[in-house]
């Protein structure tokens, strides 16, 4: 296992559980694109287990802080657990939700929505593109959905060294048809390849409080 050394007093962040390391608090060490690295302090105190991006300025995301935990298929699937336990104690009355939202859920990087029985990923760091395939398995499992699109076309992957990436990563030969969406009282019905755009303006409506264009979807009384 490679590990990353930290410059002294660098440490503080990842003691207070902040999940990165910037390129300037690195002394020495090195890895591979999403390589899990062991994060110790200047005097070789463990940290955290992280992915190592050479070429961002976030060079570590930690996955976890305890020396114990290995990071493998059984660690991302333990997190996406965590994560869907936390939805379903949530009063969320549709099935168009956020599954996963990166640090937050202790996955940096990932983001994962499910519009009724589609998933939709975004791969947004080294570490998660790495570990993509093993995370996309363990979606599926979780969900008992068939079907991920990937929509990992955000600029941020280029401070990765990442290119754009979209496409079906499972369930491509799926006959895709209408997807219906519930939200609240509402019903939206779709194509699987429009469900992010139409989000996104819902998403402006919700938290900007910009009207929708007429005709859009009929959205619950009160939004």
């Amino acid at each position: 296992m490679k590990s990353i050394r930290l410059r002294e007093g660098k440490e503080r962040s990842l003691l207070r559980r902040h999940p990165w390391v910037f390129q300037g608090s690195v002394a020495k060490g090195s890895a591979d694109a999403g390589e899990t690295v062991r994060v110790e302090a200047d005097d070789g105190r463990f940290l955290a287990w992280g992915s190592f991006s050479p070429t961002s300025m976030i060079r570590v995301r930690a996955w976890s802080f305890d020396e114990a935990e290995r990071i493998d298929a059984a660690f991302f699937e333990r997190r996406i657990a965590t994560a869907m336990a936390l939805r379903r104690r949530l009063p969320i009355a549709s099935d168009g939700l956020r599954l996963v939202h990166g640090e937050a859920d202790g996955l940096p990087g990932l983001i994962v929505d499910r519009y009724a029985d589609v998933l939709s990923a975004q791969f947004l760091s080294a570490g998660t593109e790495r570990w993509k395939a093993t995370i996309a398995d363990a979606l599926l499992a979780a969900t008992g959905c068939t079907r991920l699109y990937e929509r990992s076309d955000s600029g941020v992957r280029g401070l990765e060294g990442l290119a754009p990436a979209k496409g079906w990563l499972r369930g491509a030969d799926e006959d895709a048809g209408a997807t219906e969406v519930r939200l609240g009282p509402s019903v939206l019905r779709t194509s699987s390849a429009g469900i992010a755009a139409v989000v996104s303006l819902v998403v402006f409506r919700v938290f900007l409080k910009v009207p929708l264009p007429p005709g859009i979807l009929p959205l619950p009384k009160g939004w």
